[in-house]
């Protein structure tokens, strides 16, 4: 069974109150698809701002959380924090995630395993490197990462899977379908050129969308399978 479209934001670690309002004010006031299912990532001080003042309509993800509920890990999140500022997503496993701050395939399975097991939906992402693509092993790269959030699944229905290859994201380069990405899965490095064209594929029912959600041109995102 096919998901509704599903278009994410993700804000990363940009904006404040002044220019993350303006941004909530356009969205709120755009005319989007209602067959889409938004939902925006916002930076996890701003999370309680982002679901006060976005449109009921639209939803809202933290950009990570740890794998338990509290305890001593200064800076983390739990998801019972998340859910007790009315969010109900989280992105997990982006690749700034594991070639930044290098969390591993193991951590990202557990994080997936508990923020399912605490009512939150995960944006789960996926994708290999510039080199790794070179050499031959994207399929073994994205397999290995695949299986330890599948194995961290019970119901997919609370998951999107987000294909987002490392080398396309913030080049201008976008991943065709043709390129890696897999049946009902989200594309990612979209924008408002390229969304019409990556939404009328068969293998795509979704973008997971990084700079371009912060510019206007985030609402043509949202409308490109109308």
């Amino acid at each position: 069974m096919s998901r509704k479209f599903f278009v994410g934001g993700n804000w990363k670690m940009n904006g404040d109150k002044k220019s993350l309002g303006e941004l909530i004010q356009t969205l709120n006031a755009g005319k989007v698809d209602p067959n889409v299912e938004v939902v925006c990532g916002a930076p996890s001080i701003y999370l309680d701002f982002a679901r006060s003042k976005l449109d009921p309509k639209f939803g809202v993800a933290a950009q990570n959380c740890y794998k338990v509920p509290k305890g001593a890990f200064t800076g983390e999140i739990s998801p019972a924090m998340i859910k007790d500022c009315g969010v109900n997503w989280v992105i997990l496993g982006h690749s700034e995630r594991r070639h930044v701050f290098g969390e591993s395939d193991e951590l990202i399975g557990q994080k997936t395993a508990h923020a399912l097991e605490s009512g939150l939906g995960v944006i789960a992402c996926i994708g290999e490197k510039l080199d790794e693509r070179e050499g031959g092993i994207t399929e073994k790269v994205v397999f290995s990462q695949t299986k330890f959030i599948a194995d961290n699944v019970k119901d997919w229905s609370k998951v999107v899977l987000a294909y987002e290859p490392v080398w396309a994201i913030g080049t201008g380069k976008t991943a065709s379908p043709q390129q890696g990405v897999a049946e009902e899965s989200v594309s990612c490095s979209v924008t408002g050129g390229t969304c019409k064209e990556l939404a009328s594929q068969k293998d795509v029912d979704g973008f997971l969308v990084g700079g371009a959600s912060l510019k206007p041109e985030f609402i043509e995102i949202i409308n490109a399978k109308a």
